[in-house]
């Protein structure tokens, strides 16, 4: 059982044990914070969901493109500048016979992509329900996990058969360091254009649900002492 449940399982409980034992301070403890867990659960859910009738839920599957968008330019700006392919060119053993860009992926500063990420969930409508468990300091502690998972799918990109032979034919073919340029372009879109909205979701849902799982118990957990508070100065 994962935090998530365990917590709204708790805050069940104890409205249960509140109701049945005309407990009011355990009732309104449990109330609310069952309250608080399961709307940051829900808010959770509807990252990945599209809920109907809830306007701005399935936010991260409705943004796929922009996604790709994302990798694509990250690679481009990044790995294939003018000068990386002219100082490739220029190897007198031949660079494009031989294709490792896993060192230069171990460098690239990912922190940017994942502050993106950020951004689109702050400016989302779960911005202001994000904003009351922390902001964006909640979901710092997901930055690493991202920073991996985003280098680990650079990397299998990058390391296909079909990504090095047509990289290599479009390098070795053409001097012309533009056409390159757009030619590299295409084959990063090619193989971006087989990620399935679905497989990038399960990518970054997995990771999301594991560290935003804490959301749901600190709303539980702050839930429950606003519930206290309400219930001993009798405003519930």
């Amino acid at each position: 059982m994962n935090k998530s449940s365990t917590t709204n399982l708790v805050a069940l409980l104890l409205v249960i044990i509140g109701h049945f034992a005309a407990q009011p301070v355990v009732f309104a403890i449990g109330l609310f914070a069952l309250s608080g867990a399961v709307t940051n659960w829900l808010a959770v859910h509807m990252l990945f969901e599209k809920v109907p009738g809830l306007y701005g839920s399935g936010v991260i599957p409705a943004r796929f493109e922009d996604f790709k968008i994302g990798i694509r330019e990250l690679m481009m700006k990044q790995f294939f500048t003018k000068e990386n392919i002219d100082r490739f060119l220029s190897d007198d053993k031949g660079g494009a016979a031989s294709i490792n860009l896993e060192p230069v992926i171990e460098k690239v500063d990912l922190n940017p992509a994942f502050d993106g990420l950020v951004d689109v969930i702050e400016n989302s409508q779960f911005g202001g329900m994000l904003a009351m468990v922390g902001g964006s300091e909640a979901l710092q502690p997901m930055r690493e996990p991202f920073i991996e998972k985003m280098k680990s799918a650079v990397k299998d990109i990058t390391q296909t058969d079909d990504f090095h032979t047509n990289l290599r034919e479009s390098l070795e073919g053409d001097s012309n360091i533009a056409h390159m340029q757009e030619k590299v372009s295409d084959i990063i879109q090619q193989r971006l254009d087989e990620l399935t909205p679905q497989l990038v979701k399960e990518i970054i849902q997995d990771m999301i649900r594991k560290h935003l799982g804490w959301l749901v118990v600190w709303g539980g957990v702050f839930g429950g002492v606003i519930g206290c508070i309400a219930a001993l100065t009798k405003t519930f």
